[in-house]
């Protein structure tokens, strides 16, 4: 049996962001999965709850993740939880983790393509991830401020969306999502049983993702409401106001605190 633990709180500008562990039995043991929940500082009423996804490199406080989730509690009265994916923040990494940063940043100065490999580790840690998330999912909806009949969304670019597709499509829960800045090779299967609202973030010259790639990506959604944003820039030059963007996708969708979905 899970059990979630608040580890510390802090409470900042209308946001309370609780620190905590969920120690999580999968696969024959007990894991340690460090996340944080930031929710209105104004309690009140149950309110929807997003789950956001952290890209390659970074970890559940990194200031993507911090401002968008601010942009969620105090535009929407939402509930916005984070995990630090396998090997990512406190959770320190495996030998094959090193051994596939290794392998990447070697490519990255060869000048050779870090597509195939971003594709294969991402899908290893996606493997690992999507249970602790629903893991996670099953104790953050036992608090009451959150329960088990609220709406839930996803939001997750880059290995965010690794992990976000293969976990929408096991997770009836998730209502909507955000994708987008990803390679098609491993998901388009497994995007083709997504039938729920999405919204796709895209570079139009992303030097690593050919367009190509990720319209073939945003293609194989089997949602009949589906969303294209297609920005000119590079790989790291998604412009901000794709969060505030997002956060009007996920508030249309999953309803604002108190009040219904659209």
């Amino acid at each position: 049996m899970h059990s979630l633990r608040f580890t510390g709180e802090t409470s900042s500008n209308g946001v309370v962001e609780r620190d905590f562990i969920l120690n999580a039995p999968l696969n024959g043991t007990v894991n340690e999965i460090p996340g944080v929940l930031w929710s209105p500082a104004s309690g009140g009423e149950r309110a929807p709850l997003v789950l956001m996804g952290h890209g390659g490199g970074n970890h559940k406080k990194h200031p993507a993740m911090a401002g968008r989730a601010h942009l969620l509690v105090t535009g929407c009265g939402f509930h916005v939880a984070v995990i630090d994916a396998p090997g990512h923040g406190d959770r320190p990494p495996t030998a094959h983790d090193e051994q596939e940063i290794a392998e990447l940043f070697r490519a990255r100065a060869a000048g050779e393509p870090e597509g195939p490999i971003v594709v294969r580790y991402n899908a290893h840690l996606a493997r690992q991830a999507v249970p602790e998330w629903r893991a996670t999912l099953d104790a953050l909806q036992e608090l009451p401020e959150i329960r088990a009949e609220g709406p839930v969304g996803y939001f997750g670019l880059n290995m965010g969306t690794a992990i976000g597709v293969p976990l929408a499509a096991a997770e009836p829960r998730i209502t909507a999502a955000v994708f987008g800045l990803h390679w098609p090779d491993l998901l388009v299967e497994t995007a083709r049983l997504i039938t729920i609202p999405i919204e796709f973030v895209l570079q139009w010259d992303d030097e690593h993702i050919p367009r190509e790639s990720g319209l073939a990506l945003f293609d194989a959604f089997a949602s009949k409401e589906k969303t294209l944003h297609a920005n000119a820039g590079r790989h790291k030059e998604t412009p901000r106001f794709e969060a505030d963007s997002a956060v009007r996708f996920l508030a249309r969708h999953l309803g604002r605190a108190g009040t219904a979905p659209a």
